[in-house]
């Protein structure tokens, strides 16, 4: 049934999906959040490794995408690394998982969309309620989700909704409305850089704290803190693994899509936070809410600041789009394959799209609108490391070993050393900052969630059989 899907996006549009993806409205509210991390301009740090890490887990994508150009992407590379049963529920728990990180990380977008948006309208800001779940299981412990809900999580609710209406629509036409976000994404960017820039003070940019390098448990604890923000805010360079059946040329254009979006993000990230610690404090960085609008307004005047809070709005959508968009394709996908609830598999009559994955993903977007943003990040960050990339980062080694002669268009460079420097840098991102257990909790418990509801549905399928 992938067959259907059209392959109508380019070297160009697959990349400028991904950027957008990447950047997003995550580093403009999370630069505030680094720089407390580790309290000074060290953190900073965060931002090379985490560059490093997602280059060494993006030729891991970069390989299994090129290999296997089709819906859904880790539906796939999951069964065809591990033989067998054991494929078949990772597939399943990917996919399960996905139903909460992937609506986690639309929504994380949506709630920056509001943040911003508190900046022109105050009143968004003021909360209505505030409320407290205990979620607890038996040997695993007690985790507490705390949301509050305010006027702007009905304007967060609004935007998750608006990108479904938008991408309720033909494939090539959804390419060119990329293309043209991201001009907006990317002009928002280098706008900033070149601003600060122009207000450059090194001397305050490097203006490290007393005992910045000490070699303590607290400074490894802040880096694995500040570790995790810079994942979540360079994941994306991936989206185009999740619409390989609709990726012209794949073998080219997957690899190139990927490394590109890195190089370009992670360039522009850093750019981006020296050219903010020249110009602010950071002090005042690091108590800043809107990091965008106070840094423009102290560079260029208010009226910038209102200028850079309205493209900051751009930035926020443009990303929850493109996120929705591939996150879309990969309960479609596992569905054809018979890993998942048969109702994912239906296309749109006419405009051949994935329209019920669509939907379902896009609803829950706007439950987890309720939630806080700090919690919105850390639980599908580490959700998704638990159950998705530890296993997918291993298992191209394991792949590479059952199945020498499966066909490889793209072959990491210095296999095996990015797989397993990935392996390593999301065990240290998951466990070594504060609070590590209750978010491991949390990614626990969907996996035990979706162990559970495979093994029923396996069953059932096999009970089928035998009669």
């Amino acid at each position: 049934m992938s067959d259907h899907l059209v392959r109508g996006i380019g070297l160009a549009q697959a990349t400028a999906l991904n950027m957008i993806d990447m950047i997003g409205v995550g580093p403009f509210i999370t630069i505030p959040l680094m720089i407390a991390t580790m309290h000074g301009p060290q953190a900073m740090l965060g931002w090379i490794l985490g560059a490093c890490l997602v280059v060494c887990d993006g030729m891991v994508w970069a390989e299994l995408g090129a290999a296997m150009p089709q819906a859904g992407g880790p539906v796939r590379y999951l069964r065809a690394m591990y033989p067998g049963r054991a494929g078949r529920w990772l597939s399943f728990l990917f996919v399960w998982q996905l139903t909460f990180s992937a609506p986690l990380s639309m929504a994380s977008g949506c709630i920056g969309f509001a943040l911003y948006a508190s900046y022109l309208w105050p009143s968004l800001a003021q909360a209505i309620t505030s409320q407290r779940i205990p979620l607890s299981l038996p040997g695993i412990g007690t985790t507490i989700l705390e949301f509050t809900i305010t006027r702007g999580t009905f304007l967060a609710m609004g935007v998750a909704a608006f990108a479904v209406l938008l991408l309720y629509r033909r494939i090539t036409v959804i390419g060119r409305m990329a293309a043209f976000l991201w001009i907006g994404v990317i002009g928002t960017t280098l706008w900033m850089i070149v601003s600060g820039f122009t207000h450059f003070d090194a001397a305050q940019a490097f203006s490290f704290p007393p005992g910045a390098w000490d070699l303590s448990p607290s400074f490894f604890t802040g880096l694995g803190a500040a570790l995790l923000i810079a994942v979540y805010d360079y994941w994306g360079y991936y989206n185009v693994c999740y619409l390989g059946a609709e990726i012209r040329d794949p073998g080219r254009v997957i690899p190139r899509a990927i490394l590109l979006s890195i190089a370009g993000v992670a360039a522009m990230y850093l750019a981006m936070n020296i050219s903010i610690l020249g110009s602010m404090p950071w002090q005042d960085v690091e108590k800043s809410s809107f990091i965008a609008s106070d840094f423009m307004a102290r560079v260029s005047g208010p009226r910038a600041a209102v200028v850079v809070t309205v493209l900051m709005l751009w930035t926020a959508f443009a990303s929850v789009f493109s996120l929705l968009l591939g996150y879309s394709r990969v309960p479609y996908a596992a569905a054809v394959d018979g890993d998942y609830f048969p109702v994912f598999a239906r296309l749109h009559p006419r405009h051949q799209f994935p329209h019920v994955s669509l939907l379902v993903l896009g609803s829950a977007a706007v439950i987890f609108c309720l939630f806080r943003l700090a919690d919105v990040v850390t639980a599908l960050v580490v959700i998704r490391i638990v159950t998705q990339f530890l296993a997918q980062t291993i298992g191209i080694i394991v792949l590479r070993t059952r199945r020498p002669d499966f066909p490889r268009p793209f072959r990491m460079w210095l296999y095996p050393a990015p797989a397993l420097l990935a392996f390593a840098g999301y065990v240290y991102t998951a466990v070594m900052r504060p609070k590590s257990i209750e978010s491991i909790r949390l990614a626990i418990l969907v996996a035990i969630v979706g162990t559970v509801l495979f093994w029923i549905r396996q069953s059932r399928i096999e009970s089928r059989i035998e009669d």
